[in-house]
């Protein structure tokens, strides 16, 4: 009876014990390299200036996707058929990518965003009929600042398929803005004088060159073009520089800028 049991047990630890130790081997072996492969691909993305919110989700789903394989791998070795357990997680990936149709738009959106960087953090775009400065780039959603103070957060789906305007891209903007004077003015005159204050101001810059030139002859007055140029942080600085002064600058060479008058007529008596 005892020689039996005895002679049980082995046959139980050839049956099942080999299997159980090539398990916790390849478990220890695969947990490392996992380790491994994530140091070595996270160096790589840092070399590369990745973003870090993509790089952390990235590392996430490439850690995920190895500990998947790892375990099927794992649950072979024991000896269970893998195939059934393929299926169930085919099965569910294909119900969660139903589920969650929208989401994964905006997840591929958000994902391209983080590669292709048509902006970044801090930078003054207008987007979906939203103009501000990016707050923050998620996986599925931009947040960005508006210009009253509100948050505004738009879905990366429709973000990455709609236009986009990036203000800062080559850090320089034109201040566009215009005056109406009398058609009694003397147009180069006021030209001058107008290319001198835009010129005054400290932060315009030189190259480009200010543009001031006609652009409409109207019912009731010649509009000039004012445009100069200046840093992205300076432009309405620069604006409202030139709105305060273009009153004041046009009475010191007597140029008027025409409104309505409203003429009251008396009968005689």
């Amino acid at each position: 009876m005892e020689e039996f049991k005895i002679e049980n047990v082995l046959e139980l630890l050839l049956e099942y014990g080999i299997p159980v130790l090539k398990a916790i081997v390849l478990y220890i072996i695969g947990a490392w390299l996992i380790s491994r492969a994530i140091k070595i691909t996270g160096k790589i993305m840092t070399k590369r200036e990745y973003e870090m919110t993509l790089q952390k989700f990235l590392l996430n789903i490439i850690r995920w996707v190895l500990w998947i394989l790892l375990i099927v791998a794992i649950v072979g070795t024991l000896g269970i058929e893998t195939s059934g357990f393929a299926a169930a997680l085919a099965a569910m990936g294909l119900a969660i990518g139903l589920a969650l149709q929208g989401s994964l738009s905006n997840f591929a959106g958000g994902v391209l965003l983080l590669l292709f960087k048509p902006f970044k953090v801090g930078d003054t775009v207008e987007a979906q009929g939203i103009s501000g400065t990016i707050q923050e780039i998620d996986i599925l959603q931009t947040k960005v600042l508006m210009f009253n103070r509100k948050t505004a957060i738009i879905p990366n789906g429709p973000l990455l398929n709609g236009n986009i305007i990036n203000f800062d891209s080559s850090g320089i903007l034109r201040v566009e803005t215009e005056i109406g004077v009398s058609y009694d003015a003397d147009i180069p005159k006021t030209i001058e004088a107008l290319r001198k204050l835009a010129t005054d101001h400290p932060l315009t810059l030189e190259d480009p060159a200010p543009i001031v030139e006609v652009v409409t002859n109207a019912d009731s007055s010649i509009n000039i073009l004012v445009r100069p140029y200046t840093l992205t942080e300076d432009h309405w600085t620069v604006y409202f520089y030139l709105q305060k002064n273009f009153k004041p600058t046009l009475d010191a060479i007597g140029v008027e800028i025409p409104y309505p008058h409203h003429v009251e007529i008396r009968k005689q008596s």
